[in-house]
């Protein structure tokens, strides 16, 4: 059964207005833990990625995974082939770097 346009509108709203609180509270986790020096600097965290696998980084994701932050890049190599590289976020220690399939 087809929604009227304003009920689908509302959803599609509620949605959206969703997503932005998500993200503003990974910053402020990601800000917090900065501050307390559990991680490093995003540009110092790029730079050694870089060193690894030189290339173009496509997309960054900061976790907490077993007490541990990490970055997951993936990075565009200069081969032309798409990568994945973990990252310690507090030594800059490369954990792995696998090529995406």
């Amino acid at each position: 059964m087809i929604q009227p346009p304003s009920r689908r509108a509302a959803l599609l709203l509620l949605a959206c207005a969703a997503w932005p609180a998500h993200a503003s509270e990974d910053a402020a986790r990601a800000r917090r833990a900065l501050e307390k020096g559990e991680i490093r600097p995003l540009d110092e965290v790029l730079r050694a990625a870089r060193a690894a696998v030189p290339g173009d980084v496509v997309a960054v994701d900061l976790k907490r995974d077993d007490g541990q932050w990490r970055y997951k890049l993936r990075i565009l190599g200069t081969d032309g082939k798409r990568r994945s590289v973990k990252v310690d976020a507090g030594s800059l220690k490369i954990l792995d770097e696998d090529e995406d399939d």
